[in-house]
């Protein structure tokens, strides 16, 4: 049976040529520091524009890196070859490899200083491996194959945000990217992970809203694609079940965050204020930025410092 071909704006989107960052005049920037400028003005001014770099990775951040990285390469394979082939993946084996190699590297960038144990390690893993097993069973629930293609994992952004400030690019990488051909829509998925799962409070938390929102703004802008075929989700796992009586808990929760016009509109003013607030034409502003007390200023690492005495 010969091969479906494949829609032309897959190849399109793929080999598009993005520009290159020239550090030389240019400064890169991201969601996660619009997110910190967000949270905390003078945490952002520490970290970034005065150099003050904390070593920030945690069991968290190295477990949520490896998964992704399995959950891809499962997707991938899928779509680029069959259900089957993705179910002889020994995902068990390449989470685990996965999860040593990037501790190993956080390890070395924290100067060889351990951040976690090798129980609480082993804890992680085997979660992970719950995660991917409900994952490969449930993969048709969310991720068809009728009508849709996958057009990439990590697939790159990078745009000029601010008209009058072109030393500027803002990049990202999108977890995942699918395109359903019938209706010729694209979906946007980021995926997180979490201890049990996402409640209200974090689903209404915007900043969290703000990454998937820009994501579609720019997405639409850089691939030539209309705004209103894009769709955003984020998929969260879940590493902890807890017992319920009245329904059955899954691993897996999705969340579609509002991305309308109103949101839109609400996501650009807030980067253009991060830009404004933050630089000037030929780099960063020389202005005394002020801290926000926050309830997370008591994880914060410049919290109690001669840097920061913010409390909260």
């Amino acid at each position: 049976m010969p091969k479906k071909k494949k829609p032309s704006i897959l190849k399109e989107i793929r080999e598009k040529q993005l520009p290159e960052i020239n550090f030389a005049y240019q400064k890169a920037i991201s969601y996660s520091q619009l997110s910190m400028f967000n949270e905390c003005p003078k945490k952002w001014s520490l970290q970034y524009r005065e150099g003050h770099k904390q070593f920030t990775s945690s069991i968290h951040t190295v477990f949520g890196t490896a998964l992704h990285e399995v959950l891809q390469h499962y997707l991938t394979v899928m779509y680029e070859k069959s259900f089957v082939e993705a179910d002889k993946l020994n995902t068990s084996e390449m989470l685990e490899e996965t999860l040593r190699e990037e501790y190993v590297k956080q390890y070395k960038s924290n100067n060889k200083q351990h951040f976690s144990s090798s129980e609480e390690l082993r804890e992680f893993y085997e979660d992970g491996v719950e995660i991917i097993r409900e994952f490969a069973k449930r993969k048709k629930k969310y991720f068809s194959k009728r009508g849709w293609h996958l057009v990439g994992c990590e697939v790159p952004v990078k745009v000029t945000p601010h008209k009058y400030k072109p030393n500027l690019l803002l990049q990202g990488y999108l977890d995942v990217v699918m395109y359903h051909e019938p209706t010729q829509t694209f979906k946007i998925i980021d995926i997180k992970t979490s201890k049990s799962g996402w409640n209200k409070t974090l689903k209404s938390d915007e900043n969290k809203q703000l990454q998937l929102v820009l994501y579609k703004k720019y997405f639409s802008e850089l691939y030539n694609v209309p705004v209103e075929k894009i769709e955003v989700e984020f998929f969260i796992v879940k590493r902890k079940l807890y017992k319920s009586e009245d329904f059955v808990i899954r691993r897996i929760q999705i969340f579609t965050p509002p991305s309308g016009k109103v949101k839109m509109n609400r996501v650009t003013k807030s980067l253009n204020d991060f830009i404004d607030g933050a630089f000037g034409k030929d780099g960063y502003l020389d202005k005394d930025h002020q801290p926000t007390p926050h309830k997370n200023c008591h994880w914060c690492p410049f919290n109690k410092t001669h840097l920061c005495s913010a409390t909260y």
